[in-house]
């Protein structure tokens, strides 16, 4: 359950002000078509994050000892520097769009989603907790928290929610939680 609730949470404020949050408001005010949006956010996520979550499990498993603990800890911290700079939206959306809404943000955020920090964030977590499942559903749930009211409310949430407070929440979260897993990994705890 700590897998879930963390990745959850961790994903969920990390996308706060994320190109792929981005994207699907972009996404949003091209098609108005929410539905389909959102099932290809979740398609792509699921998609996406259940290979992360396994690329993390797997790196784990093969690369066992104190110091791939303390490498996933500084991951972590990275992440937490990462998540202080903002990004911009990609042109990914207009790649695809002659395929329709479903299809079009399939594509656009399986790719968008490559290298991202909810990406890497996922492979960190598969590290830490060793679930594919709980990982992926976690942090796949986080993705649609973040993403489906952008989808609904689009420039909206923009201007409402205070996207620096967010990352700044986020970060922290990283910060604690690659610090928490050194400490663990020195035995301190």
């Amino acid at each position: 359950m700590d897998a879930l609730l963390t990745s959850t949470l961790i994903v969920a404020l990390a996308e706060m002000g994320d190109k792929t949050q981005l994207l699907a408001i972009i996404l949003a005010t091209r098609f108005r078509k929410p539905l389909p949006i959102i099932a290809g956010i979740l398609a792509a996520t699921l998609a996406n994050h259940a290979l992360a979550a396994f690329a993390g499990v797997t790196a784990a498993s093969l690369l066992d000892g104190p110091w791939f603990r303390y490498a996933v800890a500084a991951s972590f911290i990275a992440m937490a520097g990462w998540t202080l700079i903002p990004d911009k939206a990609d042109d990914e959306a207009g790649k695809a769009s002659r395929f329709g809404p479903f299809i079009t943000t399939c594509i656009a955020f399986f790719i968008v989603e490559i290298g991202d920090k909810t990406q890497i964030a996922t492979i960190a977590l598969g590290a830490r907790f060793q679930s594919v499942l709980w990982v992926t559903m976690g942090t796949t749930l986080g993705m649609m928290i973040a993403n489906v009211p952008a989808v609904y409310m689009g420039h909206e949430l923009v201007k409402r929610v205070p996207l620096r407070t967010v990352q700044i929440v986020a970060a922290l979260l990283f910060l604690g939680l690659g610090l928490w897993l050194a400490a663990e990994t020195a035995g301190l705890f």
